[in-house]
């Protein structure tokens, strides 16, 4: 034969190796559910006991009635188990149980064990994580489970839970699977490892695929390494037992590496594990047995090509790592090789192992063809009765004391070891307390050794015990976990025997004390004097004595792999149960799964909120995190406003040699919270500015605009249109009013004149929004000048929040597709009904079902089964649901519990069960307002319908379906209390608003006062209209006018703020000379008394003065005076003291209606008014005009004339810093209020302290009521009022015979 047939034979001996190899899963797609039991030999079979030689294990064929009919033990408990050894791994697809044929002998229930070895075994769990299988209620019948996910595994170990209470413990089965294929490699941990050299035709490729299963006792260790062109690698290796994903760059020892990707928990368990890693363009997917994640590979990585596959990868050097980005976490090579079994290599699907076996010349390296496994016999404590007793052999007291062990938890707390000592009332205890390991020696005294390393981190720790000549060491981890010493004043000697875990019941051994919590845990390798301790005795009661332990398996758990703690929450476990930390996420609930944020600016302000900074969380639950924005809360709109790197106007500073000066804006916000803020906003909109000097906007020669930007979803699309004109229009706001500096161009800056102008407007198509960048082309011409401005991305509106249906009957329903919840659940919503009850949600499966209903006009009941059984949890409320207001309703549903909140209600909560079912299996559609049946429907509104995050679009259902109506109106019944201060609430479409234009306060909800700064020049005058102003010369009017003219009372309120004394606040005066006045004056020594003086014409002033002292002291100080026709009553109000009181006036007072003109001011007031008023007023109110409202608002519309400076301060707030008058002045002030004070039949001048003090409200005297007031009345002082000084100290204005009253 010639070398070219030689070559030839050997390439068509390799493709034909290879095709082989690329096909070996093939077999695994067959089916698969041949019988595996049936045709065993006795010799496959073992059992803890058997009843009798009729009874053996070998009887226990399915539909068998050989022997006694089956298999049965001698003693029917927990700790029997019954062991079929198949012969060689096979897959198993189900298993099929019986009872002892011709007997009352079955079981209830079982638990599953697989092994490979007949040691080590592993309990199979479902995907809910349920231990246990249902089994038989009778002999005869067959009960088949199909496995949820096939076992593969040589031996099968059944252990008996449950069985007939009449009968004992009877069985028969039979699996189904077939023989399973595999090809498998061991590593030492020394050695080379496989080496695979990718040809160079298999290179070019943008997919690489690397499947394998391993196993493996040691937690650290490199498993695989990729190698590609230009240095760059990929590296899989265990640490902690986990699997770390890693990416190298380089070979040296200065080499980086990204740690991209863990997964996996507990991996040193000696059980097979399945690894994919699959790199498909710019990701890559790490899967470890069913959990997948998917990782975004860097952008220098994405196009390296692998040039070759190496297992058992030694790192000889130390690389030194350096951090490329934050995004990645800095990691090492492991310098540790992989020591273990490794099966079913393929690299693209290649099967390497067959490879190798083949000898072909890709696959190098020293290897053994088989999996050789250690015998390592571990034993589970699982509860609170779980013990484990050894006997101590030494028979006297020695000098020396060994004892070690291995143990592995999550628990803080829990005994280990204990033990009595020959010494007369001494004990030793071992055990942890807050994760770490201390020793107690209690004799008349205590010697604690305490190590500080944390050992609840559910690696296995070796512990190791001496006692040499009174001296006590204890070791952890060969030193590594921590050491500690202590002396005893006589000899170590253990009495009787050693105690793990725990200690039996009391009564059974005194000789045991636990003061410490059990163990719950895994313990193995346990050594008595050197001596390893064989547990495979221990389980067959030859040696010691144990109860409620596994023996020959670990049953460890890492509930926190993956961690069900969603939106980055923290996992902690103990032996049982998982606990979430959600501090700093922004979420909470049980798995940190429900938002503590609001969804949209616009929810906060129907929370009562004002404007402020917030966290919003615009898809609720869902993957978007909470960002962080300024919500504006006006009258009109709820703005939110989400800023960028500059909002400032900016002078272009143009880059010598360069054309275009590109200029991009990073926001406060990430992509993809922008894009929904935007998205479900009603309206968005930006500014775009451009200041320009001889600098080109958009027109160019060739047509080519000058300057552009980009806009919408990253990186962002390119936009020639400018602030205020229409996508695609090629214009600014000018061009689009026609009305630019020259009319031949679309843009003022186009005109390329030398003196400034600007094209300006907003952007406010969304689509197209937020501004990513902006390019400006005409900046390097000499004596070109511009700048730019670009605004806050602003938006108002939640289309979500008030997306809401009307269901007008209980037989209407909108239905949509189903509800896909398995792990968590959370639905809110909103609703208003005047039915007592009716069904919100529902959604069925085939026995799983979730509903929210009102159950009752007091109670909403959400209710669910994910196949533990129904479980409801109930929120009852004191007030009735049905009373056509807003409710809402937030329910929740995961693993660990089931939540429902309604309104501001304490939660109500239930626990879900410890070891049962999780997933939620649905697949009917989604009722809303309705149920299946169409029975038991909601009559009434739902509103803002969330499921995990996305809401539902009702209105758009509601359009198309009979009997449901899109919208609901009517909101002011629910938010109606929001408007303070008089405001009303008047009803829109979406929401309501709060009308301030009868309130002396402004804001979002009239909330805000109107305060204003004065200087002793200032004055504020406003007259009221007077509709029979032409009548004024006529001597009488009609007494069907007067009458109608006529007002009986007046309510007069006002805050103030002011150092000044003496000081005139209010003057209201009729044209009869008849006035009331509040000013603050001196009254005894060193006191200012509040003094509210009322002048009657022809009658003498009363005056009522205030027992709240020190007015003038810059405080804030709130009065409120009411006058009906017979009486006065004042209040005075401060942060310390709180006065009123009520007079009856001598003669009553009515308003007139066709006042006169005055001659003159009292001159006593007159004197007090030219000093001027230097301080604060605010919330100026007369009966419902509010003059100084009007006079800061709206100067120009309204009755008002200021002179001198007026100045709008926040003065007025309690919370405001008793500094007066240091306010900037008011500039272009903001007019939200309509007409103000309309109607109103007299002339008033409010003046605040001027030199004329001219504040007028006319009073009128009806002289027929005078006449009947007259008899009763009690005679005045006709002496003339007290004087006023305008000095410092005035005189004592006592008199001995004037009418006073003190508040």
């Amino acid at each position: 034969m010639d070398l070219w047939t030689k070559a030839l034979a050997v390439n068509i001996a390799q493709i034909l190796l290879v095709l082989t190899c690329s096909s070996w899963t093939r077999g695994e797609q067959d089916i698969c559910d041949s019988p595996l039991v049936s045709n065993l030999q006795p010799s496959s079979f073992r059992s803890s006991s058997q009843l009798s030689s009729s009874h053996a294990p070998f009887f226990a064929k399915l539909n068998r009635r050989d022997g006694a009919g089956g298999w049965s033990p001698l003693v029917s408990d927990r700790y029997q188990w019954l062991e079929v050894d198949f012969g060689e791994r096979s897959t198993i697809t189900a298993v099929a149980t019986q009872g002892r044929y011709g007997s009352s002998d079955w079981l209830a229930s079982y638990l599953l064990m697989f092994s490979d070895t007949g040691h080590n075994w592993k309990q199979y769990r479902q995907e809910d994580s349920i231990g246990f299988f249902p089994g038989n209620n009778n002999a005869d019948s067959v009960v088949q489970y199909k496995l949820q996910q096939p076992a593969i595994a040589r031996f099968l170990r059944l252990v008996p839970l449950d069985w007939n209470p009449s009968g004992r413990i009877g069985l028969r089965l039979e699996t189904y699977g077939c023989p399973y294929t595999f090809n498998v490699v061991s590593f030492d941990g020394s050695s080379s490892g496989l080496v695979y050299r990718v040809s160079p035709g298999q290179r070019q490729s943008s997919r690489d695929v690397v499947n394998l299963k391993f196993k493996t006792l040691r937690n650290s260790g490199t498993l695989l390494q990729l190698e590609g062109n230009e240095g760059r690698g990929l590296n899989l290796q265990l640490e902690r037992g986990k699997l770390l994903l890693l990416l190298r760059k380089g070979k040296t020892s200065s080499s980086d590496t990204r740690h991209l990707a863990s997964l996996g928990s507990l991996l040193d368990d000696q059980h097979w594990h399945h690894v994919s890693v699959e790199r498909r363009g710019s990701h890559l997917n790490l899967t470890v047995d069913k959990h997948t994640e998917r990782v975004q590979i860097p952008a220098e990585f994405i196009h390296w090509n692998t040039e070759k596959v190496d297992t058992n990868y030694y790192i000889r050097n130390t690389f030194n790592v350096q951090p490329f980005t934050r995004t990645y976490p800095q990691s090492t090579i492991s310098r540790r090789s992989f020591h273990g079994c490794v099966e079913n290599l393929s690299f693209n699907g290649y099967n390497l192992i067959e490879l190798a076996k083949h000898n072909s010349h890709q696959v190098t390296g020293n290897m053994t063809f088989s999996c050789t496994e250690p015998v390592s016999v571990a034993v589970t404590f699982n509860g609170p009765q779980s013990f484990l007793q050894l006997p101590w052999t030494k028979t006297s007291p020695e000098t020396t004391v060994s004892v070690g062990f291995q143990f592995r938890t999550w628990n803080k707390a829990g005994l280990l070891l204990t033990f009595d000592l020959w010494q007369k009332k001494s004990v030793v205890w071992m055990y942890l307390s807050e994760a770490r390991l201390q020793l107690q020696v209690h004799n008349e005294g205590k010697l604690v050794l305490e190590l500080t390393a944390a050992l609840n981190d559910g690696q296995w720790h070796l512990v190791e015990l001496q006692s040499r000549q009174g001296r006590l060491t204890i070791v952890v981890d060969k030193g590594e976990g921590g050491s500690a010493q202590g002396s005893l004043s006589f000899p170590v000697a253990i009495e009787g025997h050693l105690f793990f875990g725990g200690c039996p019941i009391e009564d059974e051994s005194p000789e045991c004390i636990n003061p410490f919590s059990v163990f719950q845990g895994c313990m193995r390798l346990l050594t008595l004097e050197n001596k390893a301790i064989d547990l495979i005795l221990v389980q067959q009661k030859q040696l010691g004595s144990y109860s409620n332990l596994q023996i020959d398996m670990c049953g460890i758990n890492d509930r926190c792999s993956p961690s069900h703690c969603e939106h980055g929450g923290r996992c902690s476990q103990t032996w049982n149960i998982f606990h979430c930390n959600c501090s700093g996420s922004g979420y909470s609930g049980a798995t940190c799964h429900s938002s503590v944020y609001e969804q949209s600016c616009e929810a906060y302000k129907h929370n009562g909120n004002t404007s402020g900074y917030f966290y919003i969380d615009v898809d609720g639950s869902g993957p978007i995190q909470p960002q962080h924005v300024y919500c504006n809360m006006t009258e009109e709109n709820t703005w939110m406003q989400i800023p960028h790197n500059n909002t400032d106007l900016t002078k272009v500073r143009p880059t010598p040699g360069v054309n275009q000066l590109s200029l991009h804006f990073d926001y406060s916000a990430i992509d993809n919270q922008l894009l929904a803020a935007i998205s479900q906003s009603e309206h968005c909109e930006q500014e775009l500015s451009y200041h320009c000097r001889n600098s080109r906007l958009l027109n160019t020669p060739e047509g080519s605009p000058f300057s552009w930007w980009l806009g919408g979803p990253s990186p962002g699309w390119v936009q020639t249109y400018w602030g205020g004109a229409h996508p695609g229009s090629h214009q600014c706001f000018c061009g689009l009013q026609g009305d630019c500096v020259d009319p031949q161009y679309y843009c003022n800056c186009d005109a390329d004149r030398a003196e400034w102008t600007e094209d300006s407007g907003l952007l406010s198509h969304k689509e197209s929004l937020p501004v990513r960048s902006i390019v400006l082309g005409d900046v390097q011409r000499p004596g070109s000048e511009s700048a730019y401005r670009v605004g806050p991305l602003r938006c108002h509106g939640d289309k979500n929040f008030w997306n809401a249906a009307f269901f007008d009957k209980e037989t209407s329903y909108l239905h949509f597709p189903t509800f896909h919840g398995e792990l968590s659940a959370d639905v809110s919503f909103l609703f208003k009904t005047t039915a007592s009850s009716g069904v919100f949600l529902e959604n069925l499966g085939i026995r799983d079902f979730i509903r929210i209903e009102l159950s009752s006009s007091t109670q909403v009941l959400f209710s669910f089964d994910v196949g533990n059984g129904p479980l409801e949890v109930s929120v009852t409320s004191d007030v009735p649901l049905n009373d056509d207001r807003w409710h809402r309703v937030r329910a929740e549903r995961n693993i660990k519990e089931a939540s429902l909140q309604l309104d501001h209600l304490p939660v109500s909560k239930q626990k879900a069960p410890a070891d049962g079912h999780f997933h939620l299996q649905l697949n009917s559609q989604l009722f809303i307002g309705g149920t299946a049946s169409r029975q038991k429907g909601f009559r009434g509104c739902i509103r803002s319908l969330q499921l995990n995050g996305v809401t539902l679009d009702l209105e758009e259902r509601a359009k198309i379906t009979p009997g449901v109506q899109p919208g609901c109106p009517g909101h002011c019944s629910s938010y109606g209390s929001f408007c303070q201060n008089q405001g009303r609430c008047v009803e829109r479409t979406n929401g309501f608003h709060c009308d301030c234009s009868l309130s002396a306060y402004t804001g979002v909800f009239c909330q805000t006062e109107v305060s204003a700064s004065f200087k002793s020049e200032t004055s504020v005058s406003y007259t009221f209209k007077d509709p029979h102003r032409g009548g004024r010369n006529s001597s009488a009017l009609p007494s069907s006018i007067y009458s109608d003219l006529t007002l009986r009372e007046e309510n007069v309120s006002l805050s103030f703020r002011t150092s000044q004394s003496p000081a005139l606040l209010l003057y209201i005066s009729s044209y009869y000379r008849e006035y009331l006045a509040l000013l603050i004056n001196k009254h005894g020594e060193g006191t200012q008394a509040f003094i509210l003086k009322i002048f009657v014409y022809l009658c003498k002033a009363e005056v009522l003065r205030s027992s709240v002292r020190s007015l003038a002291n810059g405080q804030l100080h709130t009065v409120s005076v009411k006058r009906t026709t017979h009486s006065v009553t004042v209040q005075v109000k401060n942060t310390t003291a709180h006065s009123m009181i009520t007079s009856f006036l001598h003669t009553p007072l009515i308003l007139a209606t066709d006042p006169l003109e005055t001659d003159g001011l009292d001159p006593d007031l007159a004197r007090l008014a030219s000093l001027g008023f230097t301080g604060c007023l605010s919330v100026v109110r007369f009966n419902n005009s509010s003059p100084l409202k009007a006079a800061l608002f709206l100067p120009e519309s309204s009755p008002v004339s200021i002179i001198g400076p007026l100045t709008l301060s926040t003065c007025g707030s309690a919370s405001s810093s008793g500094s007066v008058g240091s306010d900037q002045p008011l500039v272009n002030a903001i007019r939200t209020d309509s007409a103000l004070i309309g109607g109103v039949i007299a002339v008033v001048i409010f003046v605040i302290l001027t030199g004329l003090a001219i504040t007028a409200r006319y009073l009128y005297q009806r002289k027929d009521t005078y006449r009947k007031q007259e008899g009763k009345e009690v005679k005045q002082d006709e002496r003339p009022e007290f004087r006023y000084s305008s000095s410092t100290d005035p005189p004592n204005l006592s008199s001995e015979n004037q009418k006073e009253y003190f508040i």
